[in-house]
């Protein structure tokens, strides 16, 4: 039911449950009893996919008794998913879990506070106008959106509706990055001058489900209402499941990596977006039909002009690294380095080269972000899980308080449109701007279109 009158319920069931408890004396605990399930929070689950029962499940399961959350539904277009989903989702809550074909008839039930949306990259977007238009608040993952068209649309979308939109990206719910970013926003760095962020791996199946493609059928599913608003190509199992090698369905790289690590940008610097992206690289390693890149470098120009600003660079490649994600911050004082949690003088400008120029030197302090933060991850390679649980406790939060959550629709249409412009330098080797009066990525004095 809407927030509204689940609201008036529970309050309603709070004042009549008060004057009992008053009368009989029962414990806080009883009272709490009494008023549980017309508090309760009903979840629906749309697309059981890996992200979702892997990381997400886990993260709401750490916090759904605490916060009187339950998952009530699922919805996944492919009939195999949607019964492990019903079945897994049983096993786990500990009751009945309705079965949908689609989000239309999720939605139909009516009885949806929240939906939880973990289904293929160029979705996301559409799905989160899905869940708005039926009063849902909704946990989003990301890559927020793959085109500005559906960007904007998600945008203009939750911003009329009243819904708490939360968007994947966990780093914002991370006590390091939360130390890091007031220590910029505080001024204590300095001027951001440049800013290094890699994501190796050596995993020729990184993305590849190749024992689920050959259980995967075009009658157990609907192929037509997975391609959404994308062009019509004819069925194709290795497309439906691993989507993130073959664009228009993802944009690989950029979308499910650099989408988080220029997040981090975005929110320390302040800055909405890039002012122009180039991107170099291609398929080297993994000639396996794929259409995404499995290496690439992409250089961002952030800042009002060429005078005031920073450049950052991107690499990523899928056949040789540890995953082990870096993200280095540089300024004329020494960097601020996410893969050790610290703040150094390393590079900063010493006595010796500034007294040759009549200058002083420039050189921060060693800083632990532990010392900054209440609790903080080992390091930004781990921890995913630890992560991911704040997130989604912090969304869970959110719809209870009605306050904006650590990851708002705006930091996603953001983060978008870096992606985006990433996208457009890929797809046409050519440098990609963006056009903030029209809310376009622009190639050549012309718009991108997939």
């Amino acid at each position: 039911m809407p927030y509204s009158r689940r609201k008036f319920i529970t309050n309603s069931a709070k004042a009549s449950a008060a004057a009992y408890v008053a009368a009989m004396g029962f414990s806080a605990k009883s009272y709490a009893n009494i008023i549980g399930a017309n508090d309760r929070v009903r979840v629906g689950v749309v697309g059981f996919s890996d992200r979702f029962r892997q990381a997400l499940l886990p993260s709401f399961m750490n916090h759904h008794k605490e916060l009187n959350f339950d998952i009530v539904a699922v919805s996944d277009i492919w009939k195999k998913r949607r019964e492990e989903g019903q079945a897994h989702l049983k096993e786990k809550m500990g009751h009945d879990i309705k079965a949908c074909m689609n989000n239309e008839e999720l939605y139909s039930t009516k009885d949806i506070d929240a939906v939880i949306i973990a289904t293929a990259d160029f979705q996301h977007a559409r799905h989160a106008i899905e869940a708005v238009s039926a009063k849902c608040d909704a946990y989003v993952e990301k890559p927020f959106a793959e085109t500005m068209e559906d960007n904007r649309a998600a945008l203009k979308a939750v911003k009329a509706s009243d819904r708490i939109i939360q968007v994947g990206s966990q780093r914002r719910s991370g006590s390091n990055y939360t130390a890091a970013a007031q220590f910029v926003k505080d001024g204590k760095f300095g001027d951001i001058t440049m800013v290094e962020l890699t994501w190796n791996v050596n995993q020729p199946g990184r993305w590849r489900r190749p024992d689920l493609v050959g259980q995967c059928f075009e009658k157990d599913t609907d192929w037509k209402r997975f391609l959404i608003n994308r062009p019509f190509e004819a069925w194709d199992p290795r497309k439906y499941l691993e989507y993130r090698l073959f664009w228009p369905y993802s944009s690989g790289m950029p979308g499910q990596w650099m989408s988080h690590q220029i997040d981090t940008v975005h929110w320390f610097s302040g800055l909405g977006h890039p002012r122009s992206v180039v991107a170099n690289g291609g398929i080297y390693q993994w000639k396996d039909g794929r259409r995404n890149w499995d290496t690439t470098t992409a250089v961002f120009e952030y800042g009002a002009d060429k005078d005031n600003g920073f450049q950052v660079v991107f690499m990523s490649r899928m056949h040789n690294g540890d995953e082990r994600p870096s993200e280095i911050y540089y300024s004329n004082g020494g960097e601020l380095n996410l893969i050790t949690n610290t703040v150094s003088p390393a590079g900063g400008l010493t006595e010796r080269h500034a007294s040759a120029m009549k200058m002083k030197a420039n050189l921060l302090p060693e800083i632990k972000l532990s010392d900054l933060a209440e609790k903080v991850v080992a390091s930004a390679n781990t921890g995913a899980d630890v992560l991911t649980s704040g997130h989604m406790r912090n969304y869970m939060e959110c719809v209870r308080s009605r306050k904006q959550p650590n990851a708002p629709v705006e930091a996603g249409y953001n983060h978008s449109i870096a992606t985006i412009m990433t996208n457009a330098a890929v797809r046409t080797g050519g440098k990609a701007t963006f056009d903030a009066a029209t809310q376009e990525v622009m190639v050549g004095g012309k718009v991108f279109k997939y």
